[in-house]
């Protein structure tokens, strides 16, 4: 899962980062309103984390845009403005969930698994397909009852796949959810951890769609 992350607070942003990091997530990390702009025009994310006291332009302009744009994507923010009436005007801008800092970083990560749960439709924590599981709470894999052990990159390709089955995922894609701008991707990157999915799950879990790209098959 690829994150957005809008912070101008050098100390709190190396934090989080490390936190999301920690976690498995790709994350970009900008520090002005107008970058976090530019970012959200330019990139796709599956959850964004934003800052509303923000240089240049201010965090609720920027979801203000977003949403203008008619982009559905998750937006927690995170900020120091805690008061009800900055709580209402956030969440009437269109954020899906609010968090005054400081805030604890197992909470937020709770709250950003919740978020990401709530965007692939889903209400439970844990997911399973045809006998493949994944906890993203606990990053455990299974395979019929049996824990299996995936690799960041491998989780990372394996996840949008299996939440929506059925669903074509191109390499393009994939590219955008497995790495940050900060990464060197190679040109078979996708090829090579879905590969290694398919060593440890089996040769059908994923599908190869010619021309289109990546599924988990539905039935």
């Amino acid at each position: 899962m690829r994150l957005l992350l809008v912070e101008d607070d050098a100390m709190i942003g190396e934090t989080v980062l490390h936190v999301l990091r920690s976690e498995h997530y790709a994350v970009d990390w900008v520090r002005d309103g107008a970058m976090a702009d530019q970012a959200l025009r330019s990139a796709q994310y599956d959850l964004v984390l934003l800052d509303l006291g923000l240089p240049k332009l201010d965090g609720l302009d920027v979801l203000r845009a977003l949403r203008a744009r008619h982009s559905t994507v998750p937006v927690l923010i995170a900020t120091a403005r805690d008061g009800i009436s900055d709580r209402i005007s956030g969440l009437d801008a269109g954020a899906d969930d609010y968090v005054a800092k400081p805030y604890d970083t197992d909470e937020l990560l709770a709250r950003i698994r919740a978020l990401l749960r709530r965007s692939a439709g889903r209400a439970e924590p844990a997911f399973e397909h045809k006998g493949v599981s994944l906890n993203p709470a606990t990053r455990e894999a299974a395979v019929h009852g049996q824990p299996v052990s995936l690799s960041a990159r491998e989780w990372a390709v394996l996840e949008p796949l299996l939440s929506r089955p059925g669903v074509v995922l191109s390499r393009a894609q994939l590219e955008e959810k497995l790495f940050s701008w900060k990464d060197d991707v190679s040109s078979n990157a996708v090829e090579v951890y879905i590969h290694g999915v398919r060593k440890k799950l089996g040769n059908d879990v994923i599908q190869t769609v010619r021309g289109l790209g990546y599924l988990v098959p539905k039935e």
